[in-house]
């Protein structure tokens, strides 16, 4: 029988909400941070508002909220059918998108807000740049200018590392990435212990590949309970970068370890230009052919225009 490709719609897989529709399914869900609570947790060049936080993150994490309590109602069910004891399952939510796109602030705040509600105050979360090949792997593979790419990650250790703490084990090493070395740090691992909530946030945990010689496919999205995708347009998510960039030459570029400090000095036409050609030598190209194509497999959409205001929302239809 040949393959048939069918060409996703969004209005048939998903419900579409504008930012006023969203903002209705707060209902009394309080606001729990404070503008100092947000100040810490958004990013440099993000300028995200507590209205942000309220009209978008609050109604996001009352969903999650009752996704959680139903789905340990599920593993409890599940464990009585099957007389056994009950063990401690993590919820698990990935989160992907775009660099620069803001996903790290978005997850940092769903953190934030999901660890304030009574039931489930362990939330922790890991990047998935923990799980990128060293550089030294990378250069030998030829793969440094496909830093982020679907081949460029440890999918091995990652599937096992989400295998592991699915399973309720204790004290689950992942590696630790430095954005100012630009590479795995050797011998530090951060520790995942039996949380009530995982957030996995990276570039591609929403992707298909898998590492070869694997005996069953499994897909990092295997392990997720719901996951979220953060949309912009490309042109957007390019200034964005550009931007940060050009940011970074005063703040992460001067650091003497960093990897990058080589772009510190450059002028602002030259930072555009460095920025420009990087974006689309790598950045872009990872988002149209491996990243963006994967967000229908998400279960809800955030989708941002100018200023990281996200305009609206797509949750998966039941």
């Amino acid at each position: 029988m040949p393959e048939v490709k069918l060409k996703p719609s969004i209005e048939q897989r998903f419900t579409l909400f504008d930012r006023e529709e969203w903002r209705a399914h707060r209902a009394d869900t309080p606001m729990t941070l404070s503008p100092n609570d947000l100040l810490q947790l958004r990013g440099a060049d993000e300028m995200i508002s507590l209205d942000e936080v309220a009209d978008i993150y609050l109604p996001l994490s009352r969903l999650l909220n009752l996704h959680v309590s139903n789905t340990i109602e599920l593993y409890r069910s599940t464990f009585r059918f099957l007389g056994t004891v009950p063990a401690k399952v993590p919820y698990i939510i990935g989160l992907a998108g775009s660099v620069s796109v803001g996903k790290s602030t978005s997850a940092r705040i769903l953190r934030s807000l999901l660890a304030r509600w009574p039931s489930h105050p362990n939330v922790e979360l890991i990047s998935t740049d923990g799980f990128l090949h060293s550089n030294q792997v990378l250069r030998k593979r030829g793969l440094m200018e496909r830093k982020g790419f679907p081949e460029s990650y440890d999918v091995r250790t990652l599937l096992n590392f989400l295998a592991n703490v699915k399973a309720g084990k204790h004290n689950v090493k992942a590696p630790v990435y430095s954005h100012i070395v630009y590479d795995i740090v050797p011998g530090e691992h951060q520790v995942i212990n039996q949380p009530d909530i995982l957030i996995v946030e990276g570039l591609n945990v929403l992707q298909v590949n898998t590492a070869p010689g694997l005996d069953d496919v499994i897909f990092a999205s295997d392990f997720f309970d719901f996951s979220i995708y953060v949309d912009a347009e490309t042109e957007i998510i390019r200034d964005w970068y550009i931007a940060r960039f050009l940011n970074f030459r005063q703040t992460a570029f001067r650091d003497p370890n960093s990897y990058f400090g080589r772009y510190a000095t450059l002028s602002d036409d030259e930072a555009r230009d460095t920025a420009l050609s990087i974006w689309t030598r790598i950045n872009e190209r990872n988002l149209v052919e491996n990243i963006r194509p994967a967000r229908f497999r998400a279960d809800l959409i955030l989708k941002k225009g100018l200023d990281h205001r996200v305009e609206s929302v797509a949750l998966r239809k039941l």
